[in-house]
């Protein structure tokens, strides 16, 4: 299967990973949403279908779950304002521009400045920030600022001394998915239920990563996700433990951040989507920073 050359848009489908990852492994921003195993497993949330601009530009087409809102994403370099003229005539505005981009020049103007010159207005969008941990940080848990963390995952130590953690495989896909199923039990609702339980049957096809996490034989908890910008970050998609084993979240993400190569600098723990309580969660670790995130529309 071949993406279609645009104004033609074909859904996102499996067989053009080929294609398309080769694509988004080389942006450098390290916006969780712009690896193709994202887009993939949150195709049917988004609807997302892709397209090929007149000069190999990847589009992606998106439709908001909440207020059905269209949106179009441009996830490789600028796209030229004949495009964008066109895209923002069946779109309602440009979702996750990056920083490298709204930053960049464009002659002896900022691109951001020419681009309010062609009517076209760019704005923070907060809710969609990417969070960044330093990964030392959270594998070391050290200081008064990581205090609380800390007392947390000893505490789980304490009562589980035959812990441990080994590496996703596909021979330990049972215990990630009972994980899984028990996690939606618990909670009562679908959440990225769908997509987590996809992203375990196309572990190996999607080149994920992650950990699974046991409290003595019982698995209690599992990480995934995967490398960007050249491994320096790793982007964690997926997060699943069972509430009654206090502080497994906490001992889960100390473990896990301690698993990873030297050679990762940041962990993305993705955005919170506006959500308050979830919000206050990631600030509770202290980001070293955000993977800051545009948004577009066209006026007049």
């Amino acid at each position: 299967m071949l993406i279609s050359n645009y104004p033609d848009f074909v859904p996102l489908d499996l067989g053009l990973r080929e294609e398309i990852h080769p694509k988004l492994a080389l942006t450098t921003d390290g916006l969780s949403e712009f690896t193709f195993s994202n887009l993939y497993l949150f195709r049917n949330r988004y609807h997302y279908k892709t397209s090929k601009g007149p000069d190999g530009e990847l589009i992606i087409s998106g439709v908001s779950p909440i207020d059905n809102s269209k949106f179009f994403m441009i996830p490789c370099g600028f796209p030229g304002y004949d495009l964008l003229e066109s895209l923002f005539k069946t779109h309602d505005y440009w979702k996750n521009i990056p920083s490298s981009l709204v930053e960049s020049s464009n002659g002896s103007l900022p691109l951001r400045q020419h681009l309010e010159q062609q009517g076209i207005s760019i704005s923070e969008d907060r809710d969609n920030f990417d969070y960044l941990y330093h990964r030392t940080d959270l594998a070391a848990l050290s200081g008064k600022k990581f205090h609380k963390k800390k007392n947390q995952v000893n505490a789980f130590k304490k009562v589980w001394p035959d812990h441990k953690g080994q590496p996703l495989s596909p021979d330990l896909m049972p215990d990630a998915l009972e994980v899984l199923e028990c996690w939606k039990r618990d909670k009562g609702e679908e959440g990225d239920y769908l997509a987590a339980k996809e992203a375990l049957e196309l572990y190996t096809i999607l080149e994920l990563q992650g950990m699974v996490y046991y409290a003595g034989e019982k698995p209690v908890a599992y990480c995934m996700g995967e490398s960007a910008v050249e491994g320096t970050i790793f982007s964690i998609h997926f997060e699943k433990a069972l509430d009654q084993y206090k502080g497994v979240y906490q001992y889960m993400n100390q473990a896990f951040a301690g698993s990873l190569p030297e050679g990762v600098t940041f962990i993305n723990m993705e955005q919170d989507l506006g959500d308050e309580g979830l919000r206050q969660a990631k600030m509770t670790y202290r980001p070293a920073g955000f993977v800051k995130k545009y948004r577009g529309e066209k006026h007049g």
